[in-house]
């Protein structure tokens, strides 16, 4: 069972008296109680004692027992004499991914609607199937057509690509975890921007390695200089990067630091992953870099989770062969294979793929533009990067108060990911991740949400009144 310190959930719970008014018990209890729904508190975990908590927070014992009192009642908590409080999620708490059921409006996900296109694709891949049922349907490297396909679609993007180049994968984040679990030992480095893709952070800390963040910024993107230090002085074994259209920041690297990157890290011995599930996903872009392979050793992930629909739980991992070899022996340890139906459906939609991206980039401007608009109407005063491709915005609001908007804007009814999401120990608490991949009316009624859910922070000390007066 893991156990977390009173150390570090100090740090996640960063601010949480700032921004409210509520009692002190109360204002802990609902940033716990955000930190388990977020994930940040992984499920099964021991908390802190009450008395090592309160003197790491400054606080009396009195309230943290209040604290953790009202997260049991809620079911958030279980605590049993002599094994501690356990976190955990409430039968009757309505599961947040439920959405359907319970009426909330979830924008916690940078996803987009299935494509029309796919229903006539798995048709024509269930009249396929016949031919391949004479195998055992154990298929731990892929079926030869999609491996074909997906190596001639990473040759027309400018890597030429052999098909013994490919895995096919169970989706992104599990070719993340497999290629991680086979590259990290306990003990390793390895580097990771900051702020990152949450679930790759999960997959690389369960390897037992230790995680060394380089900031990315939607102003400056990657600070080439703490690559360049991380990379001399941690000879970290696996570095894990959104090279294009980062999540959540939006941000491209550009050519010539793909470069530099790609050749310090040969020569440090890393093993540079990229992570291109919203690689081909451009809004306005022109002139376009070349994947990062094209610059230099490196491992490929991708997918068709957030291009086509994040139901077709089919990915891909492009690397040189005497790795996918490595990755095809240790994969039996965590499933025996991808489906062999979901993989002709993905062979038939690459055979159109641009057009369902011309598709996409369409779906993508409205909305990254309408968003904009309701944004700059709705909050002046937050800084909204506009990005030229992806799924997200990274909003600065102008205070750290990124939690503390979450839980409000839960209770109006939208489901948020908090900055400190896409952070490690509690950081960006002055940002928020907002979608754009949504139709208008989501949007709006999103925006109106939110809208509500700031203007009950008005009374918060961190925010000043006449940061809100256009909203009121």
């Amino acid at each position: 069972m893991n156990t977390l310190s009173a150390r570090s959930l100090a740090s996640l719970v960063r601010g949480w008296r700032e921004a409210t008014t509520a009692p002190a018990y109360a204002a802990l209890a609902d940033r716990i109680r955000l930190l388990i729904l977020d994930g940040r508190i992984p499920l099964g975990t021991r908390v802190p004692a009450e008395r090592d908590l309160a003197a790491q927070l400054g606080v009396s014992r009195t309230t943290v027992t209040a604290s953790y009192g009202e997260l049991r009642d809620a079911g958030f908590l279980d605590s049993l004499r002599g094994s501690g409080s356990i976190a955990r999620l409430p039968t009757r708490f309505p599961p947040i991914f439920d959405t359907h059921q319970t009426g909330y409006l979830d924008f916690s996900k940078a996803a987009l609607p299935a494509i029309p296109a796919l229903v006539e694709a798995v048709n024509r891949a269930a009249a396929e199937l016949p031919a391949y049922l004479g195998d055992s349907g154990f298929d731990p490297i892929g079926l030869p057509v999609l491996r074909t396909a997906v190596a001639d679609r990473f040759t027309a993007r400018g890597v030429p690509t052999e098909p013994e180049q490919i895995m096919i994968t169970l989706g992104a984040q599990h070719a993340i975890a497999l290629v991680a679990r086979t590259l990290l030992g306990r003990g390793d480095s390895a580097l990771v921007e900051s702020p990152s893709y949450p679930h790759a952070y999960e997959a690389l800390r369960l390897t037992g390695a230790r995680l060394v963040p380089v900031s990315v910024t939607s102003n400056e993107g990657w600070d080439e200089a703490a690559l360049e230090q991380t990379l001399r002085r941690s000879s970290p074994a696996m570095g894990y990067l959104m090279p294009d259209f980062h999540n959540p920041t939006g941000r491209t690297m550009p050519p010539a630091q793909r470069e530099r990157l790609l050749a310090l890290a040969e020569r440090q011995g890393t093993v540079i992953v990229a992570d291109e599930t919203m690689a081909e996903l451009t809004i306005d872009r022109v002139n376009a870099p070349l994947p990062l392979a094209a610059y230099g050793a490196a491992v490929t992930i991708g997918s068709v989770g957030k291009t086509v629909w994040g139901g077709v739980r089919i990915g891909w991992i492009r690397a040189e062969r005497q790795l996918i070899q490595k990755l095809t022996r240790a994969r039996s340890a965590g499933d025996l294979g991808t489906p062999a139906l979901e993989q002709l459906v993905v062979k038939n939609l690459l055979e159109d793929y641009d057009a369902i991206l011309e598709t996409r980039r369409a779906q993508l401007r409205a909305g990254r533009d309408h968003l904009a608009d309701r944004l700059a109407v709705a909050f002046p005063e937050w800084r909204v990067p506009t990005p030229d491709g992806g799924l997200t915005t990274w909003v600065n609001l102008g205070a750290p108060v990124s939690s503390q908007l979450t839980l409000a804007a839960r209770a109006e009814g939208l489901l948020l990911a908090a900055g400190p999401r896409f952070g490690i120990d509690g950081a960006f608490e002055r940002f928020l991740r907002i979608p754009f991949g949504y139709s208008a009316d989501e949007t709006d009624r999103a925006v109106t949400a939110l809208s509500a859910a700031w203007v009950s922070l008005a009374r918060g000390p961190l925010l000043d009144q006449s940061f809100l007066a256009d909203v009121v």
